[in-house]
């Protein structure tokens, strides 16, 4: 099945162009370390899912742009068009004079009704081109105005004419320093509409991105692009095809739908973090060796302790014992509960692994059962030029911690009635923050109680 992606606003394009850049290079890559059967099918399945293939036979990205202004757009195209191995539609992008001026309501707003018509024909196109479609994946940052904004728009636009698709939300959080000072008004307002309208939001956080860049991949002076890299990496390591238990020999046929059925068991939980290990710099890997059971006893302590790379993990944080009825609130200090987990493996050997660890009931709220909450993928082959790679996709609380301080920092800003006006005068009123915050508040609580 394939997937339609939609990339919205700056952030959003330049992560979209750094993803199909890594699955064009990993599929071009005779590092399968994998039998050439395996190889071709993998490949054949990953060209299915995003790709279309044109009479030049260079392969087609199944992807819409959007932007409120056009030089990210043309940058992007042009790139794409000049690596030779991939380009984008030509008619597949979107774009006006003039941004959204980091405003969030006059993406929303202003720029969504206005522009709706012409970008959902762009999508409906897209969308009729895939022989069986499996669902749209947004990419969007939450701190701006076109991508927030308009992407929470176009959600909800994708949701009313395609009411039975799966739609997954790729969010980038700001940085906790801050790029823009309202950017916690428009993740609020971001993060509450999308909460409405999408299955599931699959979440970066900027400063995580950056630290990996740092102490992982030794980059000294990191650009935007350095970040990129490092998601688009993460993202291929998920996305790519993979043999779900079960389905015999074949590759999964629909990447979203196994997606929220195995980590969405609820309307109300939707917020995934991704893990990915090993990372480092690309001459650094001929030094290396990894054991699956070093990578999967390293990945297990990263989703207790809630670490966000393999470096600098606190290994004193044990889950409770199983059977002692604690109540939530007496947990272990830093523990992070789980609802449902998915860990997926690439490379060498994967099909003797022991996953038993993530299978602990003690790693998950009371009501679901540990056997449906945790699943695992698998495939001997390998990826972007790793002999063996381990991905965690996690429906747990990773990501209170950073919600409740950006709700927080939103509220005393509202409270002082500060850039207020800035959105008014857009549409967008008091009584909409108020739901916004309300909506947020639940999916805190929500988490905070497993």
């Amino acid at each position: 099945m394939s997937i339609v992606t939609v990339q919205l606003g700056q952030c959003g394009n330049q992560i979209g162009h750094e993803v199909f850049s890594a699955l064009c290079s990993d599929i071009r890559g005779t590092h399968g370390l994998c039998s050439k059967k395996e190889n071709e099918s993998y490949c054949d399945s990953c060209k299915e899912r995003f790709f279309c293939e044109e009479e030049s036979g260079v392969p087609v990205a199944r992807a819409v742009l959007v932007d409120m202004e056009p030089k990210v757009i043309s940058q992007t195209l042009s790139m794409a068009a000049r690596s030779g191995h991939w380009k984008y539609n030509s008619h597949s992008h979107f774009c006006q004079k003039q941004g959204s001026g980091n405003n969030w309501a006059n993406g929303y707003s202003v720029h969504g009704p206005r522009h709706k018509e012409a970008i959902m024909n762009l999508v409906q196109k897209e969308a009729e081109k895939c022989d069986r479609l499996g669902g749209f994946f947004t990419m969007m940052s939450m701190a701006g105005g076109t991508g927030s904004g308009l992407g929470a728009f176009v959600t909800q636009c994708l949701r009313d004419a395609f009411p039975t698709s799966f739609i997954l939300n790729h969010v980038i959080w700001p940085y906790g320093t801050g790029e823009v000072i309202v950017q916690n008004y428009n993740s609020v307002l971001t993060l509450s509409h999308l909460y409405q309208s999408s299955d599931a939001l699959l979440v970066h956080e900027n400063d995580v991105i950056h630290k990996i860049c740092a102490q992982l991949m030794n980059i000294k002076q990191i650009s935007f692009r350095d970040v990129n890299q490092v998601i688009a990496h993460q993202l291929g390591s998920v996305f790519q095809p993979t043999h779900t238990v079960g389905e015999g020999s074949g590759y999964s046929r629909n990447p979203l739908g196994d997606l929220m059925e195995t980590l969405v068991p609820h309307p109300e939980f939707k917020l995934l973090g991704l893990r990915n290990i090993p990372q480092m710099p690309e001459n650094s890997l001929a030094y290396s060796t990894f054991s699956w059971p070093g990578l999967i006893k390293h990945l297990r302590q990263m989703l207790i302790a809630n670490a966000k790379m393999e470096e600098g993990i606190d290994w004193q944080v044990r889950p409770p014992q199983h059977g002692s009825s604690i109540p939530s609130t007496n947990k272990p200090l830093h523990f992070n509960t789980s609802i449902a987990n998915l860990v997926i493996l690439r490379g060498k050997d994967v099909h003797g692994v022991d996953l038993g660890s993530f299978q602990d009931p003690s790693l998950y709220t009371s009501w679901l059962n540990p056997r449906d909450a945790f699943s695992a993928w698998k495939t001997p082959r390998a990826f972007n030029k790793y002999e063996k790679s381990a991905s965690l996709v996690s429906n747990s609380q990773f990501l209170l911690k950073p919600l409740d301080s950006i709700v927080g920092k939103a509220w005393n800003m509202f409270a002082s009635k500060a850039y207020l006006h800035q959105y008014t005068k857009f549409g967008i009123q008091e009584e909409d923050f108020l739901d916004c915050f309300t909506t947020l508040e639940q999916v805190i609580s929500s988490y905070t109680n497993l």
